[in-house]
């Protein structure tokens, strides 16, 4: 057993920490919030552990991801591979998040140490400099949400000079988080933005999949409609709580799988997620995907930003809902989503907000989400009611 010593999410004490909790020097870290309490944490972890991430992921139920010091190395290593080689990391991601955590074993793994940016605030010109202050004789590369992502976007196309150099001198910007919409990832290429889409989770030591290729010693299967990932990146399991850690974790001979609750498709080399197992709801008797309605309404003209949701509707069941910040029509959205997945399929709500609520880590508030579609009063009735 191991000491786990609650950090603050702050570069000038969670880096030497996790340095020293990677080479075994000191005690493994909780990275801790702003405004985070560790309250009720073990002060004790297993040996291996080396950091454990706080996360309630998808479903909302909070859990503390252990994670190994092999585990975080042998993510850094593969992603290092991916990449093309060591380089400098801008950390522009929270800590005690996975993916902060990851920029920073990343940037120690190759010998340097993350550039945080001031106060830990994102905006395009904030980032920006911090990556033309970076060297220019080595790799440059961060990791980023779709959110800061847009943002820097946005600036390069309204003509910022210091932001357009800043993004075309990256030579990786790693998106993870959330999905990355068609129109975004468009208008990156456009702006010069080396783009790797990411997929992974805390489960497994951040990002292992880029593009839809694993990493190097990463194995992917879909098991009746699963998407689940094996490889020596795999967490050990949630912190006391070995009931879920069975659920989650599947030992068989030879192999352990993470049992990631994504819907996917594996054709042997390129794996395509298309949502979340639990996303499928029961409208008019028929089975809806709301990842794939959510797919389709992002294609439409300016509608990158629109997000799909459960409601709930009296004569219908579970019914899709979009929220977006665009001027958008909800017939002409269930027609075109009528067109390409089924009449069953088309939206019967449509929610406007000013913002998209967001969590600190850049996600899509879910929660926040569902609470705006039970609040959106149904049409009374809609073109193809029968």
């Amino acid at each position: 057993m191991r000491d786990l010593a609650p950090v603050p999410d702050d570069p000038a004490t969670l880096v030497p920490a996790v340095r020293a909790a990677l080479d075994g020097t000191g005690p493994a870290v909780l990275p801790l919030a702003p405004g985070d309490a560790p309250d009720g944490v073990q002060e004790r972890v297993p040996l291996p552990v080396a950091v454990v991430v706080r996360t309630s992921g998808t479903s909302g139920v909070p859990k503390a991801v252990a994670l190994s010091a092999g585990a975080l190395l042998a993510s850094a290593a593969a992603t290092e591979s991916a990449l093309g080689g060591p380089g400098e990391w801008v950390l522009a991601l929270p800590g005690h998040y996975i993916a902060g955590v990851q920029v920073i074993v990343r940037a120690l793994t190759a010998g340097t140490e993350p550039v945080p940016l001031p106060a830990g605030r994102f905006t395009a010109s904030v980032f920006a400099e911090a990556v033309l202050g970076l060297p220019v004789d080595r790799r440059r590369y961060t990791a980023l949400v779709p959110t800061q992502l847009h943002r820097l976007v946005e600036a390069a196309e309204a003509g910022d000079h210091r932001v357009r150099e800043a993004v075309r001198a990256l030579d990786a910007v790693l998106i993870g988080g959330a999905r990355l919409s068609a129109d975004l990832a468009e208008r990156a290429d456009a702006a010069g933005i080396r783009v790797r889409r990411t997929y992974g989770a805390s489960e497994t030591a951040g990002g292992c999949v880029y593009d839809g290729v694993p990493l190097a010693g990463v194995e992917v299967r879909v098991h009746e409609g699963e998407v689940q990932l094996s490889g020596p990146v795999l967490a050990e399991g949630y912190l006391g709580d070995p009931e879920r850690t069975a659920a989650t974790f599947l030992e068989e001979p030879g192999r352990r799988w993470y049992r990631t609750g994504d819907a996917g498709e594996w054709d042997g080399e390129r794996l395509t997620v298309t949502g979340r197992l639990d996303d499928v709801v029961i409208t008019g008797g028929e089975k809806v995907s709301l990842g794939l309605v959510e797919r389709a309404v992002q294609a439409l003209p300016g509608m990158g930003d629109a997000l799909v949701v459960r409601g709930s509707d009296p004569e219908w069941g579970d019914v899709p809902v979009v929220i977006t910040t665009a001027d958008a029509d909800l017939d002409r959205l269930r027609d075109a989503v009528g067109r390409r997945l089924g009449r069953v399929a088309a939206p019967r709500r449509l929610v406007v907000v000013p913002v998209i609520p967001l969590l600190a880590s850049g996600k899509p508030d879910r929660r926040a989400l569902a609470a705006l579609a039970a609040d959106a009063t149904p049409p009374a009735a809609l073109p193809g009611d029968s």
